[in-house]
């Protein structure tokens, strides 16, 4: 994994980031836009962290941390780069900079339908809560 580089995104990432997510990741958020991934960046800087292999966006994470929670999002990578070790070197950079602000405990997001998805949580150390639900409402 030596060839790995993990990095925070910065503003002039976000049209490649985009990119990837409507190939790589499962699934689509309110938020997939310029500004929602912008108002991300400018809030958190250290939030959005990008895994690269010799210059190519291969992986990502979202490590948002309120000072209460610490909460991962769009953990994906690209098809082409699955079972190298990238979602564990994501994990754990994120874990890191958790650890960095006082977290302690990591909430995860994960579509219910995404078996793949279950299974690397699973084998990162994170466990389903069934008694909890998410509840939304777009603004």
């Amino acid at each position: 994994m030596s060839d790995l580089h993990i990095r925070c995104a910065t503003l002039s990432d976000i049209d490649a980031v985009l990119r990837f997510w409507r190939e790589a990741a499962e699934g689509t958020s309110i938020s997939d836009d310029p500004d929602g991934v912008t108002r991300l960046i400018t809030r958190d800087p250290g939030a959005l962290l990008l895994a690269e292999r010799d210059g190519v966006l291969t992986g990502t994470v979202i490590a948002g941390f309120d000072g209460w929670r610490c909460s991962a999002y769009r953990l994906a990578v690209h098809p082409g780069h699955r079972r190298q070790g990238i979602a564990t070197a994501l994990l754990e950079a994120a874990e890191q900079h958790f650890v960095a602000l006082g977290g302690r405990r990591v909430d995860a997001m994960v579509l219910e339908a995404n078996e793949q998805a279950h299974h690397t949580w699973a084998a990162a150390g994170y466990h389903r809560e069934d008694h909890w639900r998410r509840w939304v409402k777009p603004l």
